[in-house]
């Protein structure tokens, strides 16, 4: 891309490289513990470290800067991939790496197009747009390595006022202020910073708002077991029972069952007189299913059922739900997310529209795929329970099952693997849900930042092609020796 205003200073191979190093670095130490909230605090070294990188003397190299940062994170958080996908998941670390090369390549054209003092505000705003599309919006979407889960179990981070793209809005911006101050003035900049990080306190860590709570709550339990045969079902469900007696609802995994809920379990749901939601398969064909939550009434029937909303890409995972709703259960209205689909505001966004007071949400982590894995999957119901003031209530097959209020904080908790661990909790019910900012400042900023992109390429377009007419309109230096020079001289 042509230089129209070069930056003074852009760093050299060595300083580029060390920024790579240390910006991976952060990243993976900022992930390292779900639990030690002081090592999160390096994601704001990941985010200036990545900002660093934008100043480069050309944007191809911005963007394979980024690409190399891209990689190494999801390398050093997403190796799991290795046990699933095998050789295809360095494929999928260059997919995470190149959205991060891309976020680089469009920082990196803003700042040669309009300088650093310009690009200083642009940038968290590219970082955002660039995160939640590739996180919500296009097919291969994967969210669990955003900024925003590694604070997901800070103390007192209000998820419900700015949410988790928000947070990592704010990161962006902060880091680009400390980033760049000098070029638009230390002391200015320096207050500015200053300001920012009184800001993201206070968006931050002022006192959780809470939703107004009803006076209905129930006590759901729920029961960690992969793959059982479906004749031992009900006596886990008994065993379940047993050490919880006086719960309501009892939740198994997804895919517990191969196929629509047995007669057996009817049985014991009409025997007991409780409700179980049990994850299996609506069958369309033979090889045509939904993944699907089916929910038992006391009476043996079926009283609900909610497909999977965004299948597992890349896997057998049957077709995506035709739609949503939610179960106007004898507590309250019950949102229904299968596994993957808390990972993605656009499905719980809908359930919360839909007046859902709280989430279900079966789940199955293979245990072969590790305990980093589990982990991982585990920061994502606290954030969303977070943003929108909702309990959940989340079963996976091998761990990490959790009870999470709706400020946020996990009630209760099952070990990996914990095959056949049980967790119970009592749940109240609030009036509704509330949704934080970012959902309309995030689709905002990718819409901002594809209008960037669109300048930018076009501008070059521009000046390409006034070059090149340059070029052919320059009058040609003829030899007066030739035949054709001797003509022109006369």
């Amino acid at each position: 891309m042509t230089s129209v205003k070069a930056p003074s200073e852009s760093p050299g191979w060595r300083k580029s490289f060390a920024s790579l190093v240390l910006a991976v670095v952060c990243f993976n130490l900022a992930y390292a513990s779900p639990w030690d909230w002081a090592t999160g605090v390096l994601i704001f070294g990941y985010a200036f470290f990545l900002i660093y990188l934008t100043d480069q003397p050309t944007v191809r190299r911005a963007f394979y800067f980024g690409l190399a940062v891209g990689f190494g994170c999801a390398a050093g958080q997403a190796f799991f991939f290795v046990e699933i996908f095998h050789a295809a998941a360095i494929v999928l670390w260059l997919v995470f790496g190149f959205w991060i090369g891309v976020f680089v390549a469009i920082s990196c054209g803003c700042i040669r197009r309009w300088g650093k003092p310009t690009a200083l505000w642009l940038v968290p705003i590219i970082w955002t747009g660039t995160e939640y599309f590739r996180s919500e919006l296009y097919y291969l979407r994967f969210s669990w390595l955003n900024i925003g889960y590694v604070f997901s179990n800070f103390p007192g981070i209000a998820f419900n006022g700015i949410g988790m793209y928000g947070l990592g809005f704010l990161v962006f911006l902060v880091a680009s202020v400390l980033c760049f101050r000098k070029f638009a003035g230390k002391a200015r900049m320096g207050a500015l910073g200053a300001g920012l990080l009184a800001l993201l306190f206070l968006l931050c860590f002022l006192p959780r708002t809470t939703q107004p709570k009803t006076d209905s709550s129930v006590k759901i339990a729920g029961v960690q077991f992969e793959f059982p045969s479906e004749h031992a079902i009900p006596e886990i469900l008994d065993g379940a029972l047993a050490k919880h007696p006086d719960s309501a609802i009892f939740v198994m995994s997804e895919y517990t069952l191969d196929g629509p809920v047995p007669e057996a379990l009817k049985n014991w749901c009409r025997k007991h007189s409780r409700f179980l939601v049990v994850g299996g398969k609506d069958i369309v064909t033979n090889e045509v299913y939904y993944d699907t939550a089916f929910v038992i009434g006391t009476n043996g029937e079926t009283v609900f059922k909610q497909a999977k909303c965004v299948p597992i890409q890349l896997f057998k995972d049957g077709l995506p739900a035709a739609r949503q709703d939610v179960w106007d259960s004898p507590w309250g209205k019950i949102g229904f997310c299968i596994c993957y689909d808390l990972s993605y505001t656009r499905v719980t966004d809908q359930l919360v529209r839909m007046g859902a007071q709280m989430l279900i949400v079966p789940s199955m982590d293979v245990e072969d795929w590790g305990r980093h894995e589990h982990n991982l999957h585990a920061r994502v119901a606290p954030v969303r329970a977070a943003e929108y003031g909702i309990p959940i209530f989340r079963v996976a097959s091998s761990g990490i099952s959790q009870a999470v209020s709706g400020e946020g904080r996990v009630t209760a908790r099952a070990s990996f693997p914990g095959i056949g661990d049980t967790i119970c909790a009592p749940i109240q019910l609030p009036e509704r849900g509330s949704f934080p900012i970012d959902r309309l400042f995030a689709p905002f900023c990718v819409i901002a930042t594809a209008t960037a992109t669109a300048i930018l390429l076009f501008l070059e377009w521009r000046e390409r092609r006034v070059g090149s007419d340059q070029i052919v309109r320059q009058p040609q230096n003829f030899d007066s020796g030739s035949p054709g020079g001797a003509h022109l001289e006369k």
